[in-house]
């Protein structure tokens, strides 16, 4: 069994790989072909054990994140076995895994429920996750403009992130935020909504990633009531984690505007049937993310012979 570093997967796994591997795993998903272990979580003593995974037979492995929570800090690893032998393949260091899978799976929803023209990102939140998302959502969409909103931004957020995005970018309050963006990215640690629904811009699209407690929640009952359809990783594991859902109130969201991501990429619904729907695709990260990266890492670290 190998050992691979979060430096090894992002010297051989970029954006577009990670998009590709999602966008074959929730096919085989939907098809039937792969399963997924729901997140369960352990805590004593202010100490929190998390442990999700998946069973990928099309791609040759099963495997499972397992990561600690300590004072709101994340440290993850991944255990990969192959499904033909059953044997340990690799171990991982799995942020670069869990910060790439995140986004990548946000930008294949959007392909399918953004507008292809939509030109301005407004993100909430500019820690690892919207840093990644705005970096993959520039790469994907001709973005001309990003506005940020985040308290906690350190000095000189907007310069960077425009450098490394090289699109422009300006720290924003949230009303001018969601009135002007055509996609909304939420990566925040929000426990409340982060601006009034009746803001959106219709035909956004947004993407929900920052909760994923069921007392926690980054979107409010309007912005859901307005949307035209909420897709989720896995309705099984989503409709018991994500706040935003479960602490909607009756009648916001109803479970026919409920659809599956793996649905959509293997072309079972389609959603976007108006310029002007607003449409919501809320994760709360699954294994099967995990699992599917993980093995498409381990196929390109051990071909180009430079696994530990």
């Amino acid at each position: 069994m190998i050992h691979i570093t979060d430096a090894m997967i992002d010297s051989h796994v970029t954006a577009a790989d990670a998009e590709a591997a999602m966008r074959d795993a929730f096919a085989s998903f939907a098809a039937g072909d792969a399963a997924m272990q729901e997140r369960i979580r352990t805590e004593a003593g202010g100490v929190k054990l998390s442990t999700l995974g998946a069973v990928i037979p099309a791609q040759g492995v099963t495997g499972a994140k397992v990561y600690t929570t300590i004072k709101g800090q994340f440290q993850f690893v991944i255990l990969l076995f192959s499904t033909e032998t059953g044997r340990p393949l690799a171990s991982f260091d799995a942020g670069a895994i869990t910060r790439l899978r995140t986004a990548a799976c946000s930008v294949l929803a959007a392909r399918h429920m953004a507008r292809p023209e939509s030109s301005v990102l407004g993100l909430f939140g500019a820690g690892v996750q919207g840093i990644q998302h705005a970096q993959q959502f520039a790469l994907a969409f001709p973005l001309r403009r990003i506005l940020v909103c985040d308290p906690y931004a350190p000095a000189g957020l907007a310069e960077r992130l425009q450098a490394l995005c090289n699109v422009d970018v300006a720290i924003a309050q949230p009303e001018q935020l969601v009135r002007e963006a055509d996609i909304v990215v939420t990566a925040s640690r929000s426990t409340e909504p982060l601006f009034f629904g009746e803001w959106l811009k219709p035909g956004a699209f947004l993407a929900a990633v920052g909760s994923s407690l069921p007392h926690t929640r980054e979107l409010d009952d309007t912005t859901l009531a307005r949307a035209a359809a909420v897709v989720v990783e896995w309705r099984t594991q989503t409709l018991r984690e994500a706040g935003d859902l479960v602490r909607a109130a009756e009648g916001a969201v109803d479970a026919g505007r409920i659809h599956e991501l793996g649905d959509l990429v293997a072309g079972k619904v389609t959603l976007r049937s108006d310029a002007d729907d607003i449409l919501i695709y809320k994760a709360v990260g699954v294994g099967l993310q995990d699992v599917a990266l993980a093995g498409l890492a381990y196929q390109r670290i051990t071909a180009a012979g430079t696994a530990a």
